[in-house]
């Protein structure tokens, strides 16, 4: 259930995705920045971190 809700955070507000699957260090401050300048950049960046570059989670 916890991933699903952390995909429907990443489409919608890709920095919060990022952050609960993530935390809040340099991958969220770059998807911030991303997400600021345009939304499909932060999208496509959390998808990536989120689901392809895999690594560790925040919250298991």
């Amino acid at each position: 259930m916890l991933e699903l809700i952390a995909l429907i955070a990443t489409i919608l507000l890709p920095p919060l995705g990022v952050a609960l699957k993530k935390g809040l260090g340099t991958d969220f401050i770059i998807n911030l920045i991303l997400t600021l300048l345009f939304f499909i950049p932060g999208l496509i960046h959390a998808v990536y971190v989120n689901y392809i570059a895999g690594g560790t989670r925040a919250i298991a």
